[in-house]
């Protein structure tokens, strides 16, 4: 089991299963932070306000700022292995609430998946070595493959995807950096069930993937898909 959660950690974050798309336009994300900016600074002298400044973000966990104190949630989120990158960043900004269940951000989020590129290409020049942060890369067999709607209704038993998940969180450190292992905590339900279905069903090329997805039958992947995004709680 352990083989298979951490091929998904590589896969989902490393080749092509992502939600933000790197190519954002950072001058066009400038006008798009001024929705961000009553509660975060940015930049040359950027200090925390109602929230912490934002400089460095890109391949650090969450409530990394010292100086900040974050809420309970938060901290556990980054403890649990949330590191932020584009795509983390972006889901984050399009609802706060529901990436990091008990945030205290009140913020409603930007729909516009465009305004969210831009925005976390903003973000991204302010961190210390933005041209070796690793881009996020768009995929064409992700989130659009099809798989049934009774399959995508299971209820997963997230206390059986605990169960399954034994062996794997050993690797996955709560900091998110087990050599190179990046986090797979937080990740929608649907878009884990979608992930895994797709190696499940050939769409997705990656032998060793594909093997590992075929032995699971679908009430186990819609566990392990409950316990994954909840693990933070």
């Amino acid at each position: 089991m352990s083989k298979l959660l951490m091929s998904i950690a590589f896969t989902l974050a490393g080749t092509g299963f992502a939600l933000a798309d790197a190519g954002g336009d950072a001058e066009k994300g400038a006008q798009v932070f001024r929705k961000c900016a009553s509660c975060h600074m940015v930049g040359e002298d950027a200090r925390n306000r109602v929230g912490p400044h934002l400089n460095g973000i890109f391949g650090q966990p969450a409530a990394m700022v010292e100086s900040f104190r974050y809420s309970n949630a938060m901290t556990e989120a980054g403890e649990d292995g949330l590191v932020w990158d584009y795509d983390t960043l972006s889901r984050f900004a399009e609802n706060p609430r529901d990436t990091v269940k008990g945030t205290r951000m009140s913020f409603r989020g930007i729909a516009d998946p465009d305004d969210r590129n831009d925005l976390v290409a903003y973000l991204r020049q302010f961190s210390d070595n933005p041209a070796d942060i690793p881009e996020a890369a768009p995929t064409t067999t992700g989130l659009d493959h099809s798989v049934a709607p009774e399959i995508l209704s299971i209820v997963g038993d997230a206390a059986y995807g605990e169960y399954l998940s034994g062996e794997c969180t050993s690797c996955h450190q709560a900091s998110g950096q087990a050599n190179g292992i990046p986090s797979i905590s937080l990740w929608p339900e649907q878009d884990f069930v979608t992930a895994l279905h797709a190696y499940k069903d050939g769409a997705r090329e990656h032998p060793v993937m594909q093997m590992m997805a075929s032995r699971l039958s679908n009430e186990e992947i819609a566990a392990l898909a409950a316990y994954f995004a909840t693990i933070d709680q």
